[in-house]
């Protein structure tokens, strides 16, 4: 199948859904008001693009390349990004909604999340050295055998991780988080 390559266009209020993106490569895009929900994003490549106010909720994402792409308010529930190609894997989030999406195994060292929600998020054996979680909720998030080395938690809540079963060396807490990190334990603290 060829595959499309497509620079420096901006996307405004497009139903991708009605009528499908072209697959190929799209690097210094912006997708704004966009409707990706469900849209079969199976080996597509986005290089240093934002997407801004978009749903890409249930999106496959097998094979999918993202290279420096800025998500902005966006709804991203159920995602798979553990199916997404891994070379050079690079991405942030800002005000969106990450629930119920997959990170398994994916390496996304200096990652940032800013205002986002997390809830029920598997982050399960990922690679998150020295990323930041700036404000988020993170209630049921999953992190088991997850590298945390130098991560920033300390603005955000709800999260429950076992410093046993994840790798914490330098990563920054705070005092109202510590119920998070003791959660196993059963213990009150007050």
């Amino acid at each position: 199948m060829n595959q499309v390559y497509i620079s420096d266009r901006i996307f405004s209020k497009e139903d991708f859904v009605v009528n499908p993106l072209e697959m190929g490569a799209y690097e210094n895009c912006t997708f704004s008001n966009c409707n990706l929900s469900g849209a079969d994003l199976t080996q597509f490549t986005f290089v240093e693009c934002e997407f801004k106010d978009c749903n890409l909720s249930l999106a496959k994402l097998l094979k999918t390349a993202f290279q420096g792409v800025a998500f902005r308010d966006c709804k991203m529930l159920g995602l798979r990004f553990d199916e997404c190609n891994e070379f050079a894997l690079d991405f942030r989030f800002e005000n969106c909604s990450l629930n119920h999406s997959s990170f398994y195994h994916r390496k996304m060292k200096n990652t940032r999340f800013k205002n986002t929600q997390l809830q029920e998020v598997d982050f399960v054996e990922a690679d998150l050295t020295g990323s930041v979680f700036e404000n988020c909720d993170l209630t049921r998030t999953i992190f088991e055998r997850t590298i945390l080395e130098k991560a920033d938690f300390r603005t955000s809540y709800n999260y429950s991780l076992d410093p046993e079963a994840n790798r914490i060396k330098k990563a920054k807490f705070s005092l109202t988080g510590l119920p998070g990190l003791l959660s196993k334990y059963n213990i009150e603290i007050g």
